[in-house]
C-alpha cells in the first residue's frame, strides 16, 4: 500500500471514529483527544516506516498551514457558539484572563526560560508567548454548548471567550520574540513593535472580523431571509466566512486570528435566535472534529518519532510547572476581586488547555526567523501539550459537570 492511500485510510478511519469516540470517550469521562494521541502513537509504532515524516522540524510548512487551518475554524465555531452579548462587564472574567493573567505568564515564563533553562532571550520570548494561549481546538469538553443551550456556566463561558481572545492577543507577543530574534532590542524596533504589532493589528483585525460579520449577518438574516435564497441546511457560510475574513485580515496586514473570532461572534448576535445558527455552529464543529483527528494522530507520532529527544529533567520540570503553577496562579491572581465564587475561579484557573495554537505559533515564528535551540522549543512545547492533554483530559468532564447549571 502506497503511503497516500495509507493516509488517505488513516485520515477516513480517524473521521469515522470522530461520529462515536466523543461521546464514548465522554461517558467514561475521558478526553477523546487522548484516545486519538494514543492511536499515532500506536500507527506510528507499528508501520513508521509507511508513514510520513512526523518530527515537525522535518516540514515545518505542512506544520503551519495545518493548524492554522483548524485553529481559525475552531475560533469561528467558537465566536458562533457564545450566547453572551458583549460588555466589559458581561465580558470581565476573560479580559482579566487576557491582560493580567496571559501577561503576567508571558513574563513569568521569560523569566524561567532564561534563567533556569539557559534559553536566549529570543527563544525565552517565543516559549512563553507560543505556551500563553488558551487552545480553542481541544477545549470542547470545558466550553459552552451549541448556540442558545442558555447555559449559565461561568467557567464554561470565561474559558470559551479566553480562548477565543487569546489565541489572536498571544500573537503580539510571538513577533515581539521574532524582532528581538532578528533585530535586537532597541528603541526603534521596540517602538515599532508597540504601534504595529501590538496596537494597529490588533484595532485593524478587531474593525475587519466586525465589518465581516455585520455584512454576512446583514446577507443572511436580511437578503436572504427577504427573498428566500438560503437553505437553513446551508452551514457551510461558516467556513466561507472564515476563510474570506482571515484571507482579508492577513492581506491588511492585521491579525487574522482576531478577526475570525470577532466575525463570528459578531454574526453570533444577529438574529440570536434564528435556528440558521445551529447549521452553523454544526457545520464548524464537523470540520474542525475531522481535521482534529488527524493532526491528534499526527501529534501521537511526533512522540515517538523523537520530538521529545532534546527534553531534559529539567525542561519537563518548567513545563510541567507552566501547567500546574504559572496558569493557574496568575489567573487566580487575575480573578482576585470579582465576584466569581471560589470553585468557579479554581476551574477556571485551572483549565487552560494547550494545545494545537501553540504549535501553530511556533511553526509561524520559525518561519520567519532563525532562532537558537530550536529543537529544544519544539520539545518543550510538545511536552506541554501532552501533559495538557492528559491532565485536562482525564479531569475536564468530571469537574466541569459540578458546573453544568440549568437551562433557562
Amino acid at each position: 500500500m502506497s503511503q497516500y492511500i495509507l493516509m488517505m485510510l488513516i485520515a477516513g478511519i480517524a473521521s469515522i471514529g470522530m461520529a462515536f469516540i466523543p461521546s464514548l470517550a465522554k461517558k467514561i469521562g475521558l478526553s477523546y483527544a487522548i484516545v486519538y494521541v494514543g492511536i499515532g502513537v500506536l500507527f506510528y509504532l507499528l508501520r513508521p516506516s509507511a508513514l510520513p515524516a512526523a518530527l515537525p522540524q522535518q516540514d515545518n510548512t505542512l506544520v503551519l498551514h495545518l493548524t492554522e487551518l483548524i485553529v481559525i475554524i475552531s475560533l469561528m465555531g467558537t465566536g458562533i457558539k457564545i450566547d453572551r452579548s458583549f460588555s466589559f462587564k458581561k465580558w470581565s472574567t476573560p479580559l482579566r484572563l487576557i491582560f493580567i493573567a496571559m501577561i503576567l505568564a508571558i513574563s513569568i515564563s521569560a523569566v524561567l526560560g532564561v534563567f533556569v533553562l539557559g534559553l536566549t532571550l529570543s527563544s525565552a520570548l517565543l516559549l512563553a508567548a507560543v505556551l500563553a494561549p488558551t487552545d480553542p481546538v481541544l477545549a470542547a469538553d470545558v466550553q459552552v454548548g451549541p448556540p442558545n443551550e442558555r447555559s449559565k456556566s461561568e467557567p464554561r463561558f470565561a474559558l470559551t471567550s479566553e480562548a477565543g481572545l487569546n489565541d489572536g492577543m498571544a500573537f503580539p507577543f510571538t513577533w515581539l520574540a521574532i524582532v528581538v530574534a532578528s533585530q535586537g532590542i532597541s528603541t526603534s524596533s521596540m517602538w515599532h513593535w508597540t504601534w504595529y504589532y501590538l496596537i494597529f493589528k490588533i484595532a485593524l483585525g478587531l474593525l475587519i472580523g466586525w465589518l465581516c460579520g455585520k455584512l454576512v449577518g446583514y446577507l443572511v438574516f436580511s437578503v436572504s431571509e427577504k427573498y428566500r435564497l438560503l437553505k437553513a441546511s446551508d452551514g457551510f457560510l461558516a467556513i466561507s466566512l472564515t476563510l474570506v475574513t482571515y484571507a482579508l485580515a492577513e492581506s491588511f496586514h492585521a491579525y487574522g486570528f482576531i478577526a475570525v473570532f470577532v466575525a463570528g461572534l459578531t454574526l453570533r448576535h444577529c438574529e440570536k435566535g434564528h435556528e440558521y445558527h445551529q447549521q452553523l455552529h454544526s457545520f464548524t464543529d464537523q470540520m474542525e472534529r475531522m481535521l482534529l483527528a488527524v493532526l491528534l494522530i499526527f501529534f501521537g507520532g511526533t512522540l515517538v518519532g523523537g520530538v521529545l529527544g532534546p527534553l531534559t529533567f529539567k525542561m519537563a520540570l518548567v513545563s510541567i510547572g507552566f501547567v500546574l503553577l504559572v496558569r493557574p496562579l496568575t489567573s487566580f491572581l487575575s480573578l482576585l476581586g470579582s465576584s466569581t465564587p471560589l470553585a468557579e475561579k479554581l476551574a477556571i484557573s485551572f483549565f487552560g488547555i494547550r494545545g494545537m495554537g501553540s504549535i501553530y505559533y511556533l511553526a509561524f515564528a520559525f518561519e520567519e526567523v532563525k532562532f537558537a535551540q530550536q529543537d529544544v522549543l519544539w520539545a518543550m512545547v510538545s511536552f506541554t501539550v501532552l501533559i495538557s492533554i492528559i491532565l485536562h483530559g482525564l479531569t475536564a468532564t468530571p469537574i466541569m459537570k459540578r458546573f453544568s447549571s440549568s437551562k433557562k
